[in-house]
This record gives C-alpha cells, structure tokens and sequence, in this order.
C-alpha cells in the first residue's frame, strides 16, 4: 500500500473538518471535566476556571499526541496526527501545534484539503485510520 494518502476515502485519507471539530469538542468537554471535578476551589466560569481547563487541554492534547499519535477525542474517532510523510510528529512540532490551535485563528485558516494554518506551519496532517 502507497504511503500517499487516498484524499478521499479509506484509511489514511485526511479527516474531514467535522469529524476534528468532533474531537475537538470531545477533548474541551474531557478538560472541563476535570477542571470541575478535580478543581473544585475555582467554581465554573470563573477566569482561573477557564485558564485552568484551557491548560489542561493543552497538556492532554501534548501527552496523548506524543505519546498515542491522537489527542483522546481523536483516538475516539480514529484519527491520527501525522508528518507529511506519514511518520510520527516530533514533540516540539506537538507543542507548537497545540499551541497554535489554542490561538483559534490558526486552526480556521485552510487550504483545499482542509488542513488548517497549525497543520502546514508544522508540517503535520490529520488522518483517518481503522484500528
């Protein structure tokens, strides 16, 4: 099998927008989560709140991107984050991405395969996978 994705279809084809947006969801919600749950000294929707839930998804993204290839809500919906190559990313492309999906404006910015601006800027790409 190629190492050239199918842009379209199949297993390492790009993800689509909706289904990332998905993931997305999935890991702010799981931070939230334990922003409230574990954090209870800062109540909901308090700035230190959201600095808190903000921080822990950065950390979840890094940790589980090196250490899994997806962030939780990716390996949920069977994505992967890749190099154009198809490898594994390295850490400090990791926290770069990360940090610029936290910017927001970055991540909305894409090009006709749908990757976002964090994506070509580290030279990564989100893939679909079956396993």
């Amino acid at each position: 099998m190629s190492s050239q994705p199918d842009l379209i279809f199949g297993e390492n084809s790009y993800a689509s927008v909706a289904r990332r947006l998905g993931a997305l969801a999935i890991d702010w919600f799981a931070s939230l989560g334990i922003a409230v749950l574990v954090f209870r000294e800062f109540p909901y929707g308090t700035p230190e709140s959201m600095l808190l839930t903000t921080v822990i998804f950065y950390v979840e993204i890094v940790v589980f991107t090196f250490l899994l290839g997806s962030s939780f809500g990716q390996k949920l919906l069977r994505m992967r984050v890749v190099n154009l190559y198809g490898g594994r990313l390295s850490l400090w492309r990791i926290i770069l991405r990360t940090a610029l999906i936290i910017l927001v404006i970055p991540a909305l910015v894409m090009d006709p395969d749908g990757r976002g601006l964090h994506d070509r800027i580290v030279g990564s790409r989100v893939i679909r996978i079956t396993n």
